[in-house]
């Protein structure tokens, strides 16, 4: 690798805001999605389907995990959800919502558990805040462990 390649590779790494995990088995969807996450600074992996998402949770560590609420049914989004915050890593979680899909209803109840792509500025600005709070909470925990040793 030439020493401009390997430059251009570490500059490129420097830009990464954190690592992202979407799973999305709609090909136009998830493409988009990691289309708009990559060029807003974000490391993407995708998966499309269920056993490819834990697969890549074992293998990997994300700062944030987002899922199709149907990615092969209702149950198995949750599943992913479920499987990813027993993670050590804990990262922060997410169900993709775009309209298409008309659950709007049932996860309004919990909107931190909600992120909507219809709006570029609003989804992003989802991504960044579920981001932080993570980060924020791990600090947290982090200086009450040093503070009890």
């Amino acid at each position: 690798m030439s020493s401009a390649a390997a430059r251009a590779e570490i500059g490129h790494r420097s830009l990464e805001l954190a690592r992202v995990l979407l799973v999305e088995s709609d090909v136009a969807s998830r493409l988009t999605l990691q289309t708009l996450l990559k060029a807003s600074g974000y490391a993407v992996d995708v998966a499309a389907s269920a056993a490819e998402a834990i697969g890549k949770m074992d293998a990997s560590t994300y700062e944030l995990v987002l899922t199709d609420p149907n990615i092969e049914s209702r149950e198995t989004g949750r599943g992913i959800l479920a499987y990813a915050r027993r993670k050590d890593y804990k990262p922060a979680t997410a169900i993709i919502h775009a309209h298409r899909d008309g659950n709007t209803r049932e996860y309004s109840k919990n909107p931190k558990m909600l992120v909507e792509t219809e709006d570029v500025t609003t989804f992003l600005g989802k991504v960044a805040e579920l981001i932080s709070l993570r980060a924020t909470r791990r600090s947290g925990r982090a200086l009450r462990m040093s503070a009890n040793n």
